[in-house]
């Protein structure tokens, strides 16, 4: 089935979350006249107010991570999204505020586990502490922003959809309406050994792209490839191979793994794995990543899934499209409830509502 994948019950404002920002710290605030006119309350509600400071560190870090992607932002919508960055700030509060005790504990075990997997999944401890870095905070930044971040969609997610019911009739009528949605395709499941082909990451950038080794180093790497294979096909332990030789971060940890339909890797590695039989090692593969050895594990057929199979998704996508519906109305009443009021900065006046 094409998965149903959790609906994004935030909209635009918390949306930008997704961009992160550093929170770097400040030298405590001594409360005298020339602090508060250098760095003045932007936004109020109950229990919590917001600094001019807070919200430039949001906009500048949105600013830096927009031009990481080689992009710009317009002058005529720097407003605009400073407006919204603030509304963002705005609600995180609001809903963390609403968070209960298991609420915080199971955000802090995800955030936890998030942390581990990127750590397993970097391809060396040093190029993980880069990517840390080239986002412009500290790993405890970063720790801290995606709690805060995390705590607030599990609040909305849960204030949204609480009192939804879906019967089993609707249930089937999505079904029934949607019978594309329920085919899956071929797919195979095939275990790998990379042997990379390319210069390392450049841990003071880590975004750049590899460069291709030079042909010496290359035809070491081929012939690690090739000695590999033969060990592979006399028997030894592949997934120790995997654990010992693999260069992909992605699978290594996992045996070298990889369960896919067509059209989901390169071509070169696609063919070589749909050919396969189960447990039969391929020749070396060579793509634009390195040189693979593959070993095949299962194939599954294509089929139409069954409706008592995917009933609970569907009801589940079901209930989130049914809270995407009264959400704006939803923040609105929370923003009401919690008093919010907005301060013009510069006279000290309350402010037009922030942009929906």
């Amino acid at each position: 089935m094409n998965p149903f994948t959790k609906q994004n019950l935030l909209p635009a404002a918390l949306a930008l979350a997704l961009w992160p920002w550093p929170t770097p710290a400040r030298a405590a605030s001594t409360n005298t006249p020339a602090d508060i006119f250098s760095d003045p309350v932007i936004a109020t509600g109950k229990g919590f107010e917001i600094k001019r400071s807070q919200l430039d560190d949001a906009f500048l870090s949105y600013s830096t991570t927009v031009a990481a992607n080689g992009g710009s932002i317009p002058e005529d919508q720097r407003s605009e999204i400073r407006s919204k960055l603030l509304d963002h700030l705005i609600l995180s509060r609001i809903l963390t505020s609403k968070a209960t005790a298991d609420d915080k504990a199971a955000t802090r075990k995800m955030v936890e586990d998030n942390i581990d997997e990127a750590r397993k999944s970097a391809p060396s401890p040093a190029m993980f502490d880069a990517q840390i870095k080239a986002s412009g905070m500290t790993l405890d930044q970063v720790r801290a922003r995606a709690y805060e971040e995390q705590l607030a969609r599990r609040v909305l997610e849960r204030e949204t959809t609480n009192g939804i019911a879906i019967s089993d009739a609707a249930a089937q009528t999505f079904y029934d309406d949607n019978p594309a949605k329920f085919e899956i395709p071929e797919q195979v499941r095939v275990s790998h050994i990379l042997i990379s082909t390319l210069e390392p990451p450049d841990p003071l950038n880590p975004r750049a792209q590899q460069r291709p080794l030079p042909p010496e180093k290359k035809k070491e790497k081929e012939k690690l490839a090739r000695d590999l294979k033969a060990r592979a096909d006399k028997g030894e332990d592949f997934g120790k191979l995997v654990k010992q030789y693999s260069d992909d971060p992605g699978s290594k940890d996992k045996g070298g793994e990889y369960k896919f339909p067509r059209g989901r890797m390169v071509p070169e590695f696609e063919a070589a794995a749909f050919s396969l039989k189960t447990n039969q090692i391929s020749d070396i593969v060579e793509t634009q990543y390195g040189y693979h050895i593959i070993k095949g594990l299962e194939k599954f057929p294509a089929k139409h899934e069954q409706f008592a199979e995917v009933k609970t998704k569907i009801k589940d996508y079901l209930v989130e499209k049914e809270a995407e519906k009264a959400l704006p109305a939803y923040l609105d009443k929370l923003k009401i409830d919690a008093g919010v009021k907005l301060v013009d900065p510069d006279n000290g006046k309350p402010a037009p509502p922030a942009a929906k």
